[in-house]
């Protein structure tokens, strides 16, 4: 557990104390450095070189973590949960309400989808042990592939092991050289590193600003052979959707391929939980590439990709990611098939996420917390500022039965840190609003400190410079 030292005990005298002795040992190693001579240094950068010291962000994680011992803040990540992902967990064997979740639908640990896992085990054992091209096929990736398709409404569907590798390898294996990438500020890292690997021109546009989006396409569109358009259905971040309709109008316009990445739109989105098109009222057919993951809404692990039987066709040939994998494992496809069944047969899974989604963000809202751009489908951040007081506030929250992960830089802008809560079908009215209370006291309990980004910006400053 954390020390019970934090910001609201901070005084000023205290930072100014933490401050000095992180400029100590800075004025120390000049002195050694001057000492030294050229041969000592040369000898030390070599040693460096040869470590992993000077990777890029090392430099990064180890001020944050000189800050958060400083102020006697516990580590909020890798956390360990001894039982299911559910709408309460255990940490450190003690029960606390779970709000880092995204088992969406709450399928995780239902009886039929650990049966039919159970069970894929006794006929299948735990792999395919081969990739699916050469003998890993088995009847429940084709199963899978086809009931994915036919509840998106589209042609066909291909199904990877990794959620983030079916992005890197689907864009990366369709885009080249030649091509332009153009996707939202604020989309998925898989998107990104898809890109790199592609070789393809990148633009970003603002985030969910379509006449910024317009406007790109305008000026760059005619310089690309092919160009891809890559949203978001619900971002994770964020918890907002884009407008369909129109990017389907400027996807038309200019020549480009659509796609949207539904991670976490699938069950979320739409009366019967298919997504965006079904949340915009559009023929699913209209977009050209439909991404998602089995380890939201589905409850098990991997991704796909659904489109025309052209599209999936290509990238069961010729996508590494693929053709070089082992396929999907017994237990995750068929726990993935026993979920999407339960899906179709029980909506009102659905709608008690986004009822519950709702009322999230109306009781926020009403408590004076900044929400965002949050919709109430799933995904409400609480916006905290700096990434120092949201390691901080997470804490203080996990001491009082809540857990809630921050969001920290680089993952967000460094002004834009926050508390991100994931929602699902298995909280409870009373969850919620224990959940919102609990935030908005440790927020107010946070402000009345005075610490914020100034103080946090001058104790990073200092544990840089004193761990150069």
């Amino acid at each position: 557990m954390a020390r019970k030292r934090g910001l609201d005990t901070l005084s000023q005298a205290a930072k100014e104390a933490l401050l000095a002795g992180l400029r100590q040992p800075d004025r120390e190693r000049a002195g050694a450095k001057a000492a030294a001579g050229d041969g000592q240094r040369s000898r030390r950068d070599a040693a460096r070189r040869q470590s992993f010291t000077d990777l890029p962000g090392m430099a990064e994680l180890q001020t944050q973590k000189a800050v958060a011992d400083l102020l006697g803040m516990a580590n909020p990540f890798f956390r360990v949960h001894e039982g299911r992902a559910g709408a309460i967990t255990s940490i450190d064997g003690r029960d606390c309400l779970n709000f880092a979740s995204y088992n969406y639908l709450g399928l995780n640990g239902h009886p039929a989808v650990n049966a039919a896992a159970k069970a894929a085990i006794d006929r299948y054992g735990t792999t395919v042990s081969a990739s699916r091209l050469v003998a890993g096929e088995r009847p429940f990736h084709g199963e899978l592939e086809r009931r994915l398709a036919d509840f998106l409404g589209v042609d066909d569907a291909i199904a990877f092991v990794s959620g983030h590798a079916t992005n890197v390898a689907a864009i990366g294996q369709l885009m080249s050289a030649k091509d332009l990438i153009v996707h939202d500020s604020l989309i998925h890292n898989s998107v990104l590193v898809g890109a790199e690997l592609s070789g393809a021109t990148r633009r970003p546009f603002a985030h969910n600003d379509l006449d910024a989006l317009d406007d790109l396409l305008d000026s760059s569109r005619h310089h690309h052979d092919r160009c891809l358009v890559v949203v978001e259905g619900l971002y994770s971040m964020d918890g907002d959707y884009p407008d369909l309709a129109r990017l389907i109008e400027l996807r038309d316009r200019h020549e480009a391929w659509l796609m949207i990445d539904e991670a976490h739109s699938l069950g979320v989105l739409g009366a019967t939980g298919r997504g965006l098109a079904e949340e915009s009222g559009i023929d699913p057919s209209a977009v050209d590439i439909w991404m998602g993951t089995l380890s939201k809404a589905l409850s098990s692990c991997g991704g796909y990709i659904a489109g025309s039987a052209t599209l999936v066709d290509y990238l069961k040939f010729t996508a590494p990611g693929f053709v070089f994998s082992v396929g999907l494992p017994p237990p995750v496809a068929t726990a993935s098939i026993a979920s999407l069944e339960l899906l179709i047969a029980e909506p009102d899974r659905v709608e008690k996420v986004r009822a519950n989604g709702r009322l999230f963000l109306d009781l926020a809202r009403r408590a004076g917390l900044d929400t965002g751009t949050s919709k109430g489908y799933a995904v409400v951040p609480v916006m905290v500022g700096d990434s120092v007081r949201a390691v901080y506030l997470s804490n203080r929250l996990l001491e009082r039965g809540i857990n809630a992960l921050p969001i920290v830089h680089p993952a967000v802008p460094e002004r834009a840190a926050r508390l991100r809560f994931f929602i699902t079908s298995e909280h409870e009215p009373e969850h919620i609003r224990t959940a919102v209370e609990t935030t908005a006291d440790e927020m107010a309990k946070a402000a009345q400190s005075g610490f914020g980004l100034k103080t946090a910006a001058a104790l990073a400053k200092a544990a840089r410079q004193s761990s150069s």
